[in-house]
Parts: structure tokens; sequence; C-alpha cells
């Protein structure tokens, strides 16, 4: 008798916690029977709902939902007890209901079906996802503002995994390399890259996971691209590191700087050039060639009549007074001549095109076999390059380099010259525009030098160091200067007094189109 009560408290006493628990949950818990009528509701269903329980109990749930669930509700029932087949008992899932007020809102349900001795009972747990569900449409709504904003971006976006794959190209970023979207999601983002980065690319991936030195990641750099097509083009590339829930990824902002790049390069030219003319015109503006053409004409046309008319009539002092003057005039018709080339390498400058360094080079050597048979002169020279250049100027260069590595020779010694070639990178990965890419040419010789200290001076038009003792007028160097210039390079020299000259002559490879 006596365990027959204390069953009887245990039952109590689980009754009692067990309607605790329901009646204080947050969840709201439903009691159905096989017909659809609710037995119970807590007090969360009630308020999730807008009802008091009152008003719940003895009713149907349907009442609950909005169509058609609340016309289909009882079939669903008699299907589940005639067939044992459900779509949600047991399950659990989203769906919507609808408040007193007639609102509708979204909640997750799940139904457990219980038998009991002389029926059976269907249990529901109602989970209200309102906020839930506004937070997911907020976040919807900002992701598809982010992607609108990322397909429409005017500069391109990437994004990579840790291992260079590309996981997101947007429209942008596809059109600047010439690709479709759908031949760039899943290759390795190196395909965008020329050489030496295309091979390395991992290497540095593998670099920054290994000790975290950024050289790009949240700095942004000046690199070169690879489009489709293989044409090489310089961009702007800044990188940022994207921490997501369960692994890393990178996302490159591209911004094509091909016009920037070529507007720098001409502006830097021009003023190179401005700066040079500028110089030189203070120099030489006093001089106007056209003009000293005609008197210079008649001195050696009467001087040329005095000498073969009245030569003999003149006193030996005479004779050499005539001489004289006719030697003075053909000197400065040379000098007019060269003034004139060099006002010439600019105002008629051909086209540029594609220059065989090495031809150009034979060409000058074979037009100065005979000065190079005279002296005994040995030339050697390494492969030379094929550069974007006016091929005249290029023999100007060339000839007046080699020609004056031969006349400055040291008596008693053939002239030994050497003509190499190196390509130089101004900036590290950046060669797709004019002047990122150089040719370095030295002209090499074992002649009587010069003190460095005359460096500035031996590029200037009219500038001799050796005053009447060699040929010439002292204008071939500034010639080559003015070609190297317009060029996209420059000029300047290694020397010391009788152990020889290095000259080393800068040229860009490719020029405007």
């Amino acid at each position: 008798m006596e365990e027959k009560r204390r069953l009887q408290r245990s039952n109590v006493e689980s009754q009692t916690r067990l309607k605790a628990i329901i009646e204080t949950a947050v969840d709201g818990i439903i009691t159905i029977d096989s017909h659809g009528i609710m037995e119970s509701a807590n007090p969360a269903a009630a308020k999730i709902f807008g009802y008091s329980p009152e008003e719940m109990i003895g009713r149907n749930v349907s009442m609950l939902m909005p169509e058609p669930d609340h016309s289909l509700h009882d079939s669903y029932i008699d299907r589940y007890m005639s067939t044992g087949v459900g779509q949600i008992i047991g399950k659990g899932r989203e769906v919507l209901g609808k408040k007193k007020t007639g609102k509708l809102f979204p909640f997750f349900l799940s139904i457990a079906e219980v038998k009991l001795e002389e029926k059976t009972i269907f249990t529901g747990i109602v989970h209200d996802i309102t906020d839930l569900k506004k937070t997911e449409e907020a976040l919807r709504e900002s992701e598809s503002r982010i992607n609108s904003i990322i397909q429409t971006a005017v500069d391109g976006i990437i994004t990579i995994d840790t291992r260079g794959v590309i996981e997101m190209v947007n429209p942008a970023a596809a059109k600047l390399f010439q690709y479709e979207e759908h031949e760039l999601i899943g290759q390795k983002i190196n395909m965008l890259m020329p050489e030496p980065d295309r091979s390395l690319h991992d290497n540095y991936m593998h670099h920054y996971h290994e000790t975290g030195e950024k050289r790009i990641i949240g700095i942004g750099r000046e690199v070169s691209g690879l489009k489709k097509n293989g044409m090489v083009f310089p961009l702007y590339l800044s990188i940022s590191e994207v921490y997501l829930t369960d692994r890393k990824v990178y996302t490159g902002f591209i911004h094509d700087i091909t016009q920037q790049k070529l507007s720098e390069e001409r502006l830097r030219r021009y003023a190179a050039e401005l700066e040079r003319s500028n110089r030189e015109l203070q120099d030489f503006a006093y001089v106007s060639s056209h003009d000293l053409q005609e008197p210079l004409r008649k001195i050696q046309a009467f001087g040329d009549r005095l000498k073969m008319k009245e030569y003999d009539k003149l006193s030996d002092q005479g004779k050499d007074y005539v001489d004289r003057m006719l030697n003075a005039a053909s000197r400065m018709q040379n000098l007019i001549n060269d003034l004139l080339d060099f006002s010439r390498v600019t105002s008629k400058a051909k086209p540029y095109a594609a220059v065989n360094l090495e031809k150009v080079l034979q060409e000058v050597l074979s037009d100065l076999e005979i000065m190079i048979e005279r002296t005994g002169a040995e030339i050697k020279h390494s492969p030379l390059p094929t550069i974007d250049a006016d091929p005249t100027q290029m023999r100007q260069l060339f000839q007046n380099l080699i020609s004056n590595a031969i006349k400055f020779r040291k008596e008693g010694e053939k002239p030994v010259i050497s003509v190499t070639a190196t390509e130089l990178q101004l900036h590290e990965r950046l060669t797709s525009t004019p002047g990122d890419e150089l040719v370095e040419i030295r002209i090499q010789d074992n002649g009587i030098g010069f003190d460095e200290k005359y460096l500035d001076r031996i590029f200037n038009i009219f500038q001799r160091l050796e005053g009447q003792k060699y040929e010439g007028s002292g204008i071939g160097l500034a010639i080559v200067r003015k070609i190297a210039i317009r060029h996209g390079g420059d000029i300047t020299a290694r020397s010391q007094p009788g152990v020889g000259t290095t000259f080393i002559v800068t040229l860009a490879k490719k020029h405007f189109s």
C-alpha cells in the first residue's frame, strides 16, 4: 500500500514538473488529437499566435494556418492515419503560421506522434523564426547589393583561395583579360600573369603562408598582367585577405593603368627632350646656320678665283694667306653641315620600325672597312637585339661611336673595340609599356681616354678635348646623345686617360604606336 502511494506521489511530481516546463517554455507547444482538435496550448504558443490558451483549446489547429494548409490540414491527418505517411511528423520543417490578426509569419514546426492507451495525439513544437528570417533577408539584400556593386564595378575584382584557384571574377576583370567568366573560374590565377610571375606565384603564396611577410597583400603595387591574346599590360593590384567562417580567401582589385603609363612615358620623354633642347638652344641659338651659308660660299668662290687666276702673281706670303683662308672656309663649311645634321635628328626623323642592331652594326663596319684596315682595328661584339628604332639614326649612332673609338687611338697601338648589349628592366615585373624595358649598349676601346671631370662637356656641340690634333667638329657625340634621348634612353661614359673609354648607350626596346 505504501509502495502504491509512493508511486502516485512520484507520478504527480513528474506531471507537475512536466507542466511547469511546458508552461514556462520559450517555444510554443500545442497538442492535438487525431481529428486536429487542440487539446492544450502553452502560454508561449498562445502568445506567438496572438490568442489566449482558452481561445485555442477545443478548436481545429487549422485556424492557425493560412491557405492552402487551412483547408487541406484535415486531409493531411486522415492520410497519415490511414497510410502512416506524413510530410512533417517526425521530421520538422519551416512553415507559415497565421496570427489572430491575420498576419502571416514563419516558424519552424516539429511534430511528434504520441500513442496513449486509449488514443493517439500529436505534439507540435513551434519556434518563431520571424527575426531569423528578417536577418536572413537583410543578409540576402546586403549580399545582393554587394554583388551588384561587384558586377557593375569598372575595375576588375577577382577572388582566389589559398591555393591560388579563382573562385569569383567580375565582368570587368574578365573583359580586361579578354576571357569569359566561366573560362577563369576554377583556374589558377597565374594564368593571368606573364613570366617570371607565372612560374613563381605559388612560391610567393607559400612564402607568405610560411612567414607572413607581405609583399603586396594590403599594400598594392604596379604589376604586369597577361591577356588571353598574349598581350602584356600594366595594372595596379591591391589584395585584401578575407577570413571566412572556415577558411581564408584573397580578393584582388585590378585597375588598368595602360593609358596612365603611356602618358607618364610620353611626359618623361618630352620633359627630357625639352630640357636638352633648351640647354642646346642657349648654347647655339646665336648660330644661324642658313644665314652663314651665303657669305661663306662667296668667300670660297672668290678665294678659288684668286687661287686660279691670280695665284702666280702673289708673293709667297700672299699664297699662304689664300691657302689658309680656303682651309678655314672649308672647316667652317663642315661645321655648318654638322650643325644642320644635329638639328635634323628630330626634324628629319623617320617613323620607328623593327631594327636589327646586329645588321646595323655589320653595315657600319662595312662602311668603315678602309679605316679599319688602315689602322688594323680589331672589333669584337656579342649578339645585338632587335628594337623599335629609326634605322638611319641607329647607323649614325654606331658609326659615330665606332669611328671615334678608332680615331682616338693610342700611337703605336692598334685599336681594340668591344661592342656588347644587355637587356635591362627599370622596375621589377613591369614590361608592358614603352620605357619599361631598355637595351644597354657598351662600346669599349683601348684608346687615349679622357678625364671624367670633362664628362658633361663631351656631349655638347663643338666641344673638343683634344684641340686640333684630331679631325672633326666635336659634334658627333652630341648627335649620338640626341638620338639616344629620342629613342627613350641616354648616353654616358666611363674613362681614364691612357686606359680607354667605354660609352654606355641606353635605348628603349618599344615605342608608342
